[in-house]
Parts: C-alpha cells; sequence; structure tokens
C-alpha cells in the first residue's frame, strides 16, 4: 500500500514539474541597449493587477536576449526595460521573434513617462497574418475608427445611439467574423459587450442573463473578468438600493461578516454563492479607498475573513493579490529593503538604519522641486539631529548618471550642507516602482519598526520637520482650582 502510495505522489511531482516547463519563448534584438535588462511579467489577474515577475534577463549587444514562461491559456504579458513597456499576448507552444529598434532612453528625464506613457517599440517577425495579436489590432483598429468617424453618437455628453452600436456589431462580424481561435471570438464577444453596458444600452439584469448566468466564471479570460468588474464596479461598496453604504460600513467595521455577505446577497443577482463571493471581493478593494467610511485596517480584516472562509481556491489566490497591493505604500505597510551605493561607491543597506526614524526622500538634483526641498531639509537637519539621536535623513538620487550625484556634492560650493546619507538608485527602476515614485521629490518616513508613518508622507517644506512624529512630547503642568483642591 505505501508503494503505491508513494508511486501516486511521484508521479503527480513528474506531472507538476512538466506542467510547468516554459512552453513560450521571446527572443529579440535590441538596437541600443546593450548591459540593460529586459523583464517579462504579467498581471496576477484583473482585479489586483499586481505585476508578477516571469522571467528577466540582460540585453547583450551579440546575443540579443530570451526569455522563457509557461502558460497554459492565452495570456497578456509585457515586457520592460527601465520605465519602458509594450504588451501583447502570447499563446502556449509558440516562439516570439521581436526587434527594440533604436530608442532615447533618456525620455524619462525630459518628461514625466507616468503621466504619459512612452511605449517601448516592439516589432515582431515571422509570425503568421492570423496571429492572435494582428487580429486583435485589426478588430481594434475598426472600432476605433468607427466610434472615432460617429463620436457624437457613442458620447455618453449626448444621448448614445444604439442604432451605431449595433451597426458597428455588424461591421465586426461581417469583417472579422468568429474562426478558430476561441480566444480571439471571446476577445470581441466580450470587448463588445463591454462597450455595450458602459453605453448603457443593457442592464446589469441583462447582462448577467445574458453573460454569466448559469455558465462557469472564467478566471482565465482577462477579457472575461474584464467585463465582469465592469458590471458590479461599485455597486455594493457604494451603497444601493438593498443596503446603505452606512449600513455596510458599519458592518466591516464591526467585523461583522456574516451579516455582510448574507446582505449584499439580498440583489437578486448575487444569490449565487460564487457570484456574491467574488462581487464582495471587489466591493472591499474598492472600500478600501473610501476612507470617509471604510476602515481600512477592517477591510483587509473582512478580506482575510473570507480568504480563510472561501471554498473557491481561485478567490483565496485573489484576495492574497489584493492584500499585497493594499499592503503596499499603505500606513503601517512594510517597506521593501534595498542596498545602494554611497558617494564614495559604498555599499549602504537600508537595513543598517532599523531601529530609526528614516526620513526617506527620491530627488533628481537638477529638477527645481527637488532642489527647492533639498534646502530645507538642510536648514531643518542640524538642529533635528542635535535633538533626537534615533533619526536619519536618507536621500535617493534618482538621476541615471551617478557622477551628477557626485559632481552635486562633492564639486558644488553648497554641497557640504547636503551632509546627511545619499544613495544613488543605481538605475533600479523597479525599486522605484516598489516604492510609488512616480514624480520628484517623494518622501517617505519609516518608523522605527520599519513600516510606514503615512500612507503620504508630508514634504519638508510642508511644515513637518517644526513638530516632527519622532520629536519627544513633553507633557506641561496641568494647572487649575479643582486640579490644586485635590493635592
Amino acid at each position: 500500500m505505501k508503494r503505491i502510495i508513494l508511486l501516486v505522489v511521484l508521479f503527480a511531482t513528474i506531472l507538476s514539474a512538466q506542467a510547468q516547463t516554459p512552453n513560450i519563448t521571446i527572443k529579440g534584438r535590441a538596437a541600443n541597449a546593450d548591459g540593460k535588462v529586459i523583464e517579462l511579467y504579467k498581471y496576477s489577474d484583473q482585479l489586483g493587477r499586481a505585476e508578477v515577475l516571469l522571467d528577466k534577463t540582460t540585453i547583450s549587444a551579440s546575443t540579443g536576449f530570451e526569455l522563457k514562461m509557461y502558460a497554459k491559456y492565452t495570456t497578456l504579458v509585457f515586457l520592460q526595460v527601465e520605465n519602458y513597456s509594450q504588451s501583447f499576448y502570447v499563446e502556449s507552444g509558440r516562439t516570439y521573434e521581436v526587434i527594440i529598434p533604436k530608442f532615447d532612453w533618456s525620455i524619462d528625464e525630459k518628461r514625466n513617462v507616468h503621466l504619459a506613457p512612452e511605449a517601448l517599440p516592439v516589432i515582431f517577425e515571422n509570425l503568421p497574418k492570423d496571429e492572435v495579436n494582428f487580429r486583435i489590432n485589426e478588430f481594434d483598429a475598426l472600432v476605433d475608427s468607427f466610434i472615432t468617424a460617429n463620436r457624437y453618437s457613442f458620447d455618453l455628453k449626448f444621448h448614445p445611439q444604439r442604432r451605431y452600436y449595433d451597426t458597428l456589431c455588424q461591421l465586426v462580424e461581417k469583417r472579422l467574423p468568429d474562426g478558430k481561435n476561441n480566444f480571439f471570438n471571446r476577445y470581441k464577444k466580450f470587448s463588445l459587450a463591454e462597450l455595450k453596458y458602459k453605453l448603457h444600452f443593457d442592464s446589469r439584469k441583462g447582462m448577467y442573463n445574458k453573460y454569466i448566468a448559469g455558465q462557469p466564471i472564467l478566471y482565465y479570460d482577462e477579457n472575461y473578468m474584464s467585463l465582469f468588474f465592469t458590471m458590479f464596479g461599485n455597486s455594493v461598496s457604494g451603497g444601493n438600493r438593498y443596503n446603505s453604504i452606512q449600513r455596510l460600513s458599519r458592518w466591516v467595521n464591526g467585523g461583522n461578516m456574516t451579516t455582510y455577505m448574507d446582505s449584499i446577497g439580498l440583489d437578486p443577482l448575487l444569490r449565487n454563492e460564487q457570484i456574491r463571493e467574488l462581487v464582495a471581493i471587489q466591493a472591499l478593494k474598492e472600500s478600501f479607498y473610501k476612507t470617509r467610511y471604510y476602515k481600512q485596517e477592517k477591510v483587509l480584516a473582512a478580506l482575510e475573513w473570507i480568504r480563510l472562509k472561501s471554498k473557491f481556491p481561485e478567490h483565496r489566490e485573489l484576495i492574497r493579490n489584493i492584500e499585497s497591493l493594499l499592503s503596499q505604500n499603505s500606513k503601517g505597510g512594510e517597506v521593501a529593503s534595498f542596498t545602494l551605493p554611497d558617494v564614495d561607491k559604498k555599499m549602504v543597506s537600508l537595513d543598517s538604519f532599523k531601529g530609526k526614524w528614516i526620513y526617506l526622500s527620491f530627488v533628481r538634483v537638477g529638477e527645481p522641486h527637488s532642489l527647492k526641498e533639498i534646502e530645507t531639509l538642510a536648514f531643518f537637519k542640524d538642529s533635528i539631529y542635535a535633538k533626537s539621536k534615533n533619526v536619519e535623513f536618507v536621500t535617493i538620487c534618482c538621476d541615471r548618471e551617478f557622477q551628477k550625484m557626485y559632481h552635486f556634492l562633492r564639486n558644488n560650493k553648497r554641497g557640504s550642507r547636503y551632509n546627511w546619507t545619499w544613495l544613488h538608485f543605481n538605475n533600479n527602476f523597479r525599486l522605484l516602482e516598489k516604492y510609488g515614485v512616480v514624480s520628484y521629490p517623494t518622501f517617505l518616513l519609516i518608523n522605527p519598526d520599519g513600516k510606514l508613518q503615512y500612507s503620504i508622507t508630508p514634504t519638508p517644506g510642508s511644515g513637518l520637520l517644526v513638530n516632527p512624529p519622532w520629536a519627544e512630547k513633553k507633557e506641561s503642568e496641568k494647572k487649575g482650582f479643582f486640579l490644586n483642591m485635590g493635592r
């Protein structure tokens, strides 16, 4: 009997290993990216949208790059180099040959590419004309051109006309009929359905009966899930005719999740346990940002309650992704550690300041707003260090060239004023993403427990350093007639 059990376990292990063997390869060349790191990502799911690293490598001028991954279903992925990315779909069993043409990598120093993104140029080679990305591009171009040509009939500021939407569907069906690729067939179906719902040409109930009721939830299909979350977005968290937001928030803040789950089921569309639970997860994620009504720590506790109670493995994994997303860069969240070079190229770890208050700043030394806040830090630094031994100013210079930081501190007549810990980000763009740095300057205050003190840390110019949270509070002697009588 034991032998049989061992054989079963061994067989299952072999199948599991084979299932995860890479079945997709992306290889290519880049014109002027020698030595840069290229990474391959996908989204964890359509709700949390946490970025999952699949593979990474360093681009070589002679051999290019090669990335590998495993996917059971057609999956949206994106290539990323520094601040620039390009997304596309990959199908299992394919090898993709790509070229990244000559590119200006310093665009991010001329404008904020987070507010005005610059796509990483990617050219595909040796793909058949009916490949899914080409078909999707053809579909998107057809829809966009039709809507642009009839924009007033699709504009919600006016009165959208249903006949134009119907004409669009007929045009799509004529030029791009369903074929052998089921993913593309679903892409068309759910994309047009989502447009239909956004234009208010059908009710949530009508959409539910057509696309969701009595059918399995397609967790693996990003376009189906996008339609699902569009349909139920803010349908619960902001209150509805079945439950007011005051009642919902009272149950969440009070930890009464059994009543919360039962009550949102009053909606006939949420009678199904699996659908109700998925909508509840979406509603709680939305509630996390509605701080006027919901306490964030209670929302996280509610999500954890569902995760522990859920019978659906997809929901448990979804909640793990959302919890990780919500705790990142939020008050009380753990911060990512790093080790970066200082002005003398000595490697310094954030952990070396553990147990102290760390006022962490991300700056560019040629950026006017950064310079203004650096001067404010210099003005307060000596007095703050004199009053408290458990405070550390740490500034990370995010200029691409290390020499900019070096000359700013060593060859600048005012450089001696900035005598605190300075580090260079060492072209670690992923670190900036982890810390949520999308503009300069950005500040974070880390408390002695290694957690963020604020969700949004005030700048030095806001007056934070006049009465900082690390300052020792001196209780003033209370005086009064009745207090004196009690002595």
